[in-house]
């Protein structure tokens, strides 16, 4: 016998720990190098970890939901093993203490989706001795949810589990599970008032604080602007066949919202910087973070450098980093640091918001949806096509000046692009 450990990948320095989501493997099961067996979630990103040798998974020290640390054995291979050969004795403590386990349904090898419930779900299904097969999941991987019992209990289509199979979940036995993050809130109706009760994520957590933060820590004030889209989405349609075929990618508004951003920090640096201690920490570059919705909660990676980069360098990044995020790859250094942040509720149909400062940034734009509307030019009531801009600042170092001197050159540089072009 060959065993070989499996451990917590190292975390950053400021990640203390860590929690684990869901095994992609089961105990006995043959498993390859490299191939990934959990993914970890640290309050900032979720980590692969991938089995360090080919053999069989004798062992799950550490079950789902567990809370680990960087280097925490959480699983042993034997190498020299056979697959659908009897387990150690010493791994079944550690299997049957797993949150999600099979739950009152006949253990067939290969069953698949709907052979697998959540904690809550496998309690209510072995307290009505109902089989896990007869209701369809609709939680991560096919994971049966509480809810899936809750509708199947309801619509009166679940069925009674065998005799002889025993619940996954002994009496007494903690039924804490985590979140589905990926999945809708069940819409169940059973009774008049329902309700569903789960644990935050590490990354929705850090979110709350990271944004109580801002608030108690900022003196948070907001200025807003409108601005004409008009030249912009003609520059867009005029270039837009061209610019794909050179680059490959097409032009997006948020590359013209970055170069314009960009224009004026250049103009109004204090924008730009940060407050460290009793100090005003003025930065000489610019990394605009971009916020991102994932599946797991908002990110912000940051465009390194963005003063430097093309229009066409604008995009891709941009879709790189939204293909990540919704992969869950982002990387912790991709969303470090970052001088300046921009939020695009507008794509989301957002006509304003106040958005809240990321720290330790002093500043943040807002951009929202693109509408036509009545607006006045020399003295005619005319339609253009308008969005309206919000900047939130920390008042404590920039002030309602340069606060709104600042939009009005975005705002400007928007409506003749040129301006870009000249630094003007």
């Amino acid at each position: 016998m060959a065993i070989v450990e499996v451990k917590v990948p190292q975390l950053s320095e400021s990640v203390a720990e860590a929690t684990l989501l869901a095994w992609k493997k089961k105990v006995g099961e043959a498993v390859a190098i490299d191939e990934i067996l959990i993914e970890v979630e640290t309050d900032k990103v979720v980590l692969e970890v991938p089995a360090p040798a080919a053999g069989v998974l004798t062992e799950i020290v550490q079950g789902d939901g567990a809370t680990v640390a960087a280097e925490q054995l959480i699983a042993r291979i034997d190498t020299a093993a056979v697959a659908g050969a009897s387990a150690p004795a010493a791994s079944a403590p550690a299997a049957a203490a797993a949150p999600v386990a099979a739950a009152s349904a006949p253990a067939t090898a290969g069953s698949g989706k709907g052979d697998v419930a959540m904690p809550a779900a496998a309690k209510l299904l072995a307290d009505n001795n109902l089989s896990t097969a007869s209701v369809a999941g609709t939680g991560r991987d096919g994971r049966v949810t509480k809810g899936d019992v809750l509708g199947a209990l309801a619509s009166g289509t679940a069925k009674a589990a065998p005799a002889a199979a025993p619940s996954s979940i002994p009496t007494g036995a903690p039924t804490k599970s985590l979140p589905q993050v990926a999945a809708p809130a069940s819409k169940t109706n059973l009774g008049e008032r329902p309700e569903q009760r789960v644990p935050m994520s590490r990354l929705r957590a850090r979110i709350a604080e990271r944004l109580l933060q801002s608030q108690a820590t900022n003196a948070i004030l907001t200025t807003f602007n409108e601005v004409n889209m008009a030249p912009v989405m003609e520059m867009r349609k005029k270039f837009q066949d061209a610019f794909t075929k050179e680059h490959g990618v097409k032009i997006g508004f948020m590359s013209f919202f970055v170069k314009a951003a960009v224009h004026a920090l250049k103009k109004y640096p204090v924008i730009n910087a940060s407050i460290d201690g009793n100090d005003v920490v003025y930065h000489g570059y610019f990394d605009i973070g971009i916020a991102v919705g994932s599946p797991r909660g908002l990110v912000v990676p940051i465009l390194r450098n963005a003063d430097q980069m093309s229009f066409a360098d604008i995009e891709k990044k941009i879709a790189e980093f939204g293909q990540k995020a919704k992969d869950g790859k982002l990387g912790i250094e991709e969303m470090t640091g970052g001088t300046f942040s921009i939020s695009n509720g507008g794509t989301f149909g957002s006509m304003l918001s106040t958005p809240i400062i990321n720290p330790p940034q002093s500043a943040i734009l807002g951009v929202h949806a693109t509408k036509d509307r009545a607006v006045v030019e020399n003295g005619q009531i005319v339609i253009r096509p308008m969005n309206y801009l919000a900047l939130s600042y920390d008042h404590r170092i920039i002030d309602g000046r340069e606060a709104v001197l600042g939009l009005v050159a975005m705002k400007d540089a928007l409506e003749d692009p040129s301006r870009l072009l000249f630094d003007i």
